[in-house]
């Protein structure tokens, strides 16, 4: 067995890192050999292992292993690459909008929101706006805080949707949504005999919880906390979505937004009020841009449209 490789040192004399050779190491890691990577970055075997070669020699370490004539990603290049992607995903958007403004289409309109309110509220208000402009080309980007937020004061989208209750620089505010955090439960669960739940009426259930750096689910166990219930804290996930699919098959009970409760009910899942408020409020942000898509307004109205819908259906 061949000893390990020692790594390189790199030094202050070192050659700066180019775009060339990330570009190079990019194309080697999405096609697996350099035969393929070759070809689809327009160069030869012989130079893409010269760059390569190169960049180990800047970075300092090995980025593969070289076994029976095949390239294996070590774990270091698996980090870089994770790195690459995302700068390569921003030259991306940079690049589609450039093109964008050179034929001025500007057809795109451009939304971020949170991933629940993806899956909850706005294809309600899609749907109204596809009434109103049939033609409109709308791209959707869900996005967690703080991201969300980020990249809608660097005006990367033309309006966002977020739980924040102030804007970031640059960007406008307003409330788009309100209503209480709301139970779900399996069907045959025993709580489903009940209209309206307790805090103790979750003493010693299984329970499914939200991340543990989300605040809703900081809302929830201080709740819980308050009162002395003791739950079974039996899974967590960041995701609305998977925790009301969790419940359906009878991993437990749990308290979500009203939105993912409400588009997930039905086909065994089941949706309660709690005795207690825990509200959960969405807004609207609209970058400062001088001057917005001409579509703008009109899924703004939409989603207002959408908000007022959902209010009296949860009302029901």
């Amino acid at each position: 067995m061949p000893s390990p490789k020692p790594n390189r040192p790199q030094t202050d004399s070192a050659p700066a890192l180019t775009h060339r050779q990330l570009g190079l190491f990019r194309s080697v890691m999405l096609h697996g050999n350099l035969s393929r990577a070759a070809e689809a970055s327009n160069s030869s075997q012989p130079t893409l292992s010269r760059e390569l070669a190169r960049l180990e020699q800047v970075l300092g370490f090995d980025l593969f292993d070289r076994v029976r004539g095949r390239l294996r990603p070590t774990a270091r290049a698996l980090a870089l690459m994770q790195e690459v992607e995302r700068s390569f995903i921003g030259l991306d958007q940079i690049a589609q909008r450039a093109r964008e403004l050179r034929t001025l289409s500007g057809s795109r309109l451009r939304l971020a929101c949170l991933p629940a309110l993806a899956h909850a509220l706005v294809p309600h208000a899609l749907l109204a706006l596809a009434r109103t402009a049939p033609q409109a080309l709308v791209s959707v980007q869900p996005l967690e805080s703080p991201w969300l937020e980020q990249a809608l004061s660097e005006q990367r989208f033309d309006l966002g949707l977020s739980e924040a209750s102030e804007a970031p620089p640059g960007v406008g505010w307003q409330a788009l949504f309100e209503a209480n955090e709301v139970a779900v439960l399996p069907t045959s669960h025993r709580l489903c005999r009940k209209q309206v739940l307790q805090a103790q009426d979750f003493e010693g259930e299984h329970f499914i919880s939200l991340a543990v750096n989300d605040p809703y689910r900081q809302a929830i166990d201080s709740l819980f906390s308050e009162r002395g219930v003791n739950r079974l804290q039996c899974l967590e996930t960041e995701s609305a979505v998977a925790i009301c699919a969790m419940v359906r098959q009878g991993l437990g009970v749990a308290i979500v937004n009203p939105l993912t409760a409400l588009e997930c009910a039905g086909s065994g899942l089941e949706v309660r009020p709690l005795s207690v408020g825990i509200p959960f409020k969405i807004c609207l942000m609209l970058p400062e841009i001088p001057a917005p898509h001409s579509l703008r307004e009109a899924l703004v109205l939409a989603l207002q449209d959408a908000s007022r819908i959902l209010e009296k259906r949860l009302q029901a």
